[in-house]
């Protein structure tokens, strides 16, 4: 687990960890403010629960996780017009403001809101079901999320990124020369990934 500074691009904090989770990210923001740096926003992946435990500083949710999230619901070449019109709008995200993208995606709820609420029958149960669960978890993931999608936006002033694809492609670059030294021992790799991070 990695905590970079935007403004140096510089690592400042690293965790060596089994499982990711939201106390861990907790945890490196109050180490980083008892070393004295001043945290003025948060850029974070859409890790579940994560973005609402930080509330005393701007978070910006990265968009293209966000991107990917309703990729993952609807696929990359989706047939269905309305899941073909929900991408291009998602397409959109990091290129327009707040308002503009909060427009679009209210008007395409409005357009196809009869479409999401459609409802089918389980033969053997009789039960009915949501048509488009996927379709319909998508638009409900972009309006959960809405509120953090455009942090940036609203503190212009901080100069927030709207991803996390400094870190990712400083990770991957990292995955590639590990890759290249496959056989090393744990110990090694870790030796490695420091000198590498330099944290």
């Amino acid at each position: 687990m990695l905590f970079r500074d935007n403004i140096t691009k510089k690592n400042l904090l690293k965790y060596y960890i089994k499982y990711e989770t939201n106390l861990k990210y907790r945890e490196g923001v109050e180490e980083l403010k008892s070393r004295g740096y001043i945290i003025k926003a948060i850029v974070c992946d859409g890790r579940r629960g994560l973005i609402q435990s930080f509330t005393n500083v701007p978070v910006q949710m990265c968009q293209f996780h966000q991107a990917a999230i309703v990729r993952r619901y609807i696929t990359k070449n989706p047939r269905m017009s309305a899941s073909i019109e929900l991408k291009q709008i998602v397409e959109q995200m990091k290129q327009t403001d707040r308002e503009s993208f909060e427009g679009a995606l209210n008007e395409w709820g409005q357009k196809w809101k009869s479409f999401l609420n459609e409802r089918s029958v389980n033969e053997k149960t009789g039960k009915t079901f949501y048509t488009h669960k996927r379709l319909r978890s998508a638009h409900r993931s972009l309006k959960t999320n809405l509120k953090w999608l455009f942090t940036w936006y609203d503190h212009m002033e901080l100069n927030i990124p709207n991803t996390t694809n400094a870190i990712d492609g400083h990770f991957a670059d990292l995955k590639t020369k590990l890759r290249n030294h496959n056989g090393l021992s744990i110990e090694r790799k870790k030796k490695f990934i420091d000198e590498f991070l330099k944290v």
